[in-house]
């Protein structure tokens, strides 16, 4: 029989947002378990994406490595948050979401023998671009209760092999925020093994209760061996329009930009456009962008807990991790989370399907909190209701 699929990517045919969400069609349950937003971003920005399209300006082929506006306002949102100089010229790719800025590294920077470094749970799509480059995935579990990154364990991990650090904080799917001591710690660890780091940032602004994010690149030592990724649907609520971007220093963002260019070549001219002018919003946009999505959280986090799901704090993101509450009997978060919207109507993530060792998260769900109040208090009620039964 003639072989189609090369046998690395068998395992990534299939995704379990991809089950997950044509559950919740099926079964027309609450999707808790895919993280977008359903309600859409800020209007002022889908004026300016209109005009642009109106007026003829990106409508053909942006300039290859993003729009020069675009590239110069996320130079600025990085001084202006962090204090990052960035070169727009050099520094700066503007990408097809966050997914193609951090597959395109992966495969600009790592071939057959490299390995790179996770901590597990991992985000899929790491997994997927470790193996599209033929690298080998080291996985560092962070366990329960509190999933925090084990240092001790990630520097076990390095070796003679390993290539770089893939990291992500805020994280998904736990929801945790790594403290300044960790990034130090994990910042000291690159520096001493001269290692290259791949820092998602994606969630930099979705952060609560006085946990900041900290940018790797902010960290003595770290700007001349780290790409940031970061993502406008994240930040604005418009996943649908798939604008991310890479940072970092020219030769580690010429090797990005040499990868991408023969990937999606350019993407979303208009939404370049839009996405500029989205960065320039005044600090009070990103602070009610957070305490927004903070009060979700709650929402979410006070209904679960009532229910009987213990829950690790979500810090940042748009996650809540939990145990199995009273779905307790069930063999592993697999089982529940196939079962579940049948019986109560909801869906969540099974953090298992983000794991390479047994027993790291086969009890825990990951719950997605960036949808409307009132739906999240209706999966609350459906899930009550089957508690009750």
């Amino acid at each position: 029989m003639r072989r189609t699929l090369v046998p690395r990517m068998e395992p990534f045919s299939t995704s379990i947002f991809g089950e997950m969400s044509t559950l919740a069609l099926e079964t027309g349950a609450i999707n808790l378990g895919q993280g977008f937003p359903d309600t859409d971003g800020p209007d002022e920005m889908k004026e300016v994406a209109r005009a642009a399209i109106a007026e003829g300006r990106g409508n053909q082929y942006p300039p290859v490595h993003g729009l020069p506006d675009l590239r110069l306002a996320i130079a600025e949102h990085h001084q202006r948050f962090y204090g990052l100089e960035l070169d727009p010229a050099t520094d700066v790719v503007v990408t097809t979401g966050g997914t193609e800025a951090i597959q395109s590294a992966l495969l600009a920077l790592c071939e057959r023998g490299d390995e790179v470094v996770v901590f597990e749970p991992w985000f899929d799509i790491y997994a997927v671009g470790i193996a599209l480059a033929d690298a080998t995935r080291v996985s560092v579990p962070v366990r329960a209760p509190d999933f925090r990154p084990d240092i001790d364990a990630l520097r076990g991990a390095v070796n003679d092999r390993t290539r770089l650090l893939l990291l992500n904080s805020p994280h998904n799917p736990t929801g945790v925020v790594f403290t300044r001591e960790e990034c130090q710690a994990i910042a000291d660890l690159a520096i001493e093994r001269d290692l290259l780091v791949i820092s998602d940032e994606v969630y930099e602004h979705l952060w609560y209760d006085g946990h900041p994010h900290i940018p790797l690149a902010t960290l003595p030592g770290m700007a001349e061996r780290t790409i940031t990724i970061g993502s406008a649907g994240k930040s604005f609520s418009f996943t649908g329009w798939k604008v991310g971007w890479a940072t970092g220093p020219a030769d580690l963002i010429r090797a990005v930009r040499a990868v991408r260019q023969h990937l999606s070549y350019v993407s979303g001219g208009p939404f370049q456009y839009a996405v500029a002018h989205g960065l320039r919003m005044p600090d009070s946009y990103y602070e009610g962008f957070r305490h927004g999505l903070q009060a979700q959280r709650d929402i979410l986090t006070s209904g679960l807990s009532a229910l009987g799901f213990s829950y690790v704090e979500s810090e940042g993101t748009y996650f809540l991790t939990t145990d199995l509450g009273p779905f307790s009997d069930y063999p592993d978060a697999l089982a529940v989370a196939r079962d579940m919207p049948h019986r109560a109507g909801v869906v969540a993530i099974p953090q298992q399907s983000f794991c390479d060792h047994a027993g790291v998260g086969d009890r825990a769900l990951r719950w997605a909190y960036c949808k409307r109040p009132e739906v999240l208090r209706e999966a609350i009620e459906r899930l009550g209701a089957l508690a009750k039964a």
